[in-house]
C-alpha cells in the first residue's frame, strides 16, 4: 500500500511537470509564478497565476481523508494569520510590515479556498465574520495570539515569528505525509512554505531593528537560523 502511494504521488508529480514543459515550450509568455515577493519579503500568490497553474494539473478525486482535514486545518490557519495581522495593523498602524502580510495572508487563504473548490469541499469559514473560526482550537489560538499582540509592538512582532513558524511546520509535516500526495495540492504548500519562510525574514528583520529577540517555538533553533540566514524565495 505505501509503495502504491509512493508511485502515485510520483505520477503525479511527473504528470504536473511534463505539463508545465509543455506549456512552456509553445514559444509564448512564460507563465507568471504563482507566488511573487517583493524586497522586503512580502509574499503574494497571484488568483490568476493559480488558476493557469492548476489547469495544467489533473483533478485526481477523491481525496484522502488527510487531504480533506490538511486543506481544511490550512484554510483556517491562513485566515488566522490574515486576521491577527489585521488586528495589529490597526495597533500598530505606523508600522506597513502587518498591513501589508495581512493583505499577503488574504491570497494565501484564497489559494486554500481555491482548492476547496476545485474538489468541492465545504468551506469552513463560509459565513464567518473575521476573527471568527469554526474549529475552537483555532478560536482559542487567535484569541490568545491578539491578546499578546496588544501587549507591545515588539510582542506583536514576536506573534508574527510564531504564526510563520507555525505555517511553516504544519505545512512541512502536510507534504511529508504519505496520504497527501495530490501534485496540485503540493503545488500550492510549496509556495505557500515559500511564502512563509520569507514572511518569517520579514518579520525577523524589523523585529531586530525594534531591538526585540526571539526564541523559536515550533522549528529548531538551527532551522529557524537557516531560514532568517538565507535570501528571500521567489515563487514558481
Amino acid at each position: 500500500m505505501l509503495q502504491e502511494t509512493t508511485n502515485r504521488r510520483l505520477c503525479l508529480a511527473g504528470m504536473g511537470a511534463a505539463v508545465l514543459v509543455l506549456a512552456g515550450c509553445g514559444g509564448g509568455d512564460s507563465t507568471a509564478p504563482v507566488m511573487s515577493a517583493d524586497s522586503s519579503g512580502v509574499s503574494t500568490i497571484s488568483a490568476s497565476a493559480l488558476a493557469a497553474t492548476l489547469a495544467t494539473y489533473p483533478v485526481v478525486a477523491p481525496l484522502s481523508a488527510d487531504e480533506v482535514a490538511s486543506l481544511l486545518q490550512m484554510r483556517e490557519e491562513e485566515q488566522l494569520a490574515h486576521d491577527v495581522y489585521a488586528v495589529s495593523a490597526t495597533l500598530y498602524p505606523t508600522l506597513p510590515i502587518f498591513a501589508n502580510i495581512a493583505s499577503a495572508e488574504a491570497t494565501h487563504s484564497a489559494a486554500v479556498k481555491t482548492l476547496l473548490d476545485r474538489y468541492s469541499i465545504a468551506d469552513p469559514l463560509a459565513g464567518l465574520p473575521s476573527g471568527t473560526f469554526k474549529t475552537s482550537a483555532f478560536q482559542i489560538l487567535y484569541d490568545a495570539l491578539v491578546a499578546s499582540s496588544r501587549v507591545s509592538l515588539i510582542a506583536a512582532l514576536q506573534v508574527g515569528l510564531q504564526i510563520e513558524e507555525m505555517d511553516i511546520r504544519d505545512l512541512e509535516s502536510a507534504k511529508a505525509s504519505p496520504n497527501i500526495d495530490n501534485a496540485d495540492i503540493l503545488m500550492v504548500y510549496d509556495n505557500l512554505e515559500r511564502a512563509s519562510r520569507n514572511h518569517l525574514r520579514a518579520f525577523w528583520k524589523v523585529l531586530q531593528a525594534q531591538g526585540g529577540t526571539y526564541t523559536p517555538q515550533y522549528l529548531t533553533q538551527t532551522a529557524f537560523d537557516a531560514i532568517i540566514n538565507s535570501p528571500i524565495e521567489t515563487g514558481r
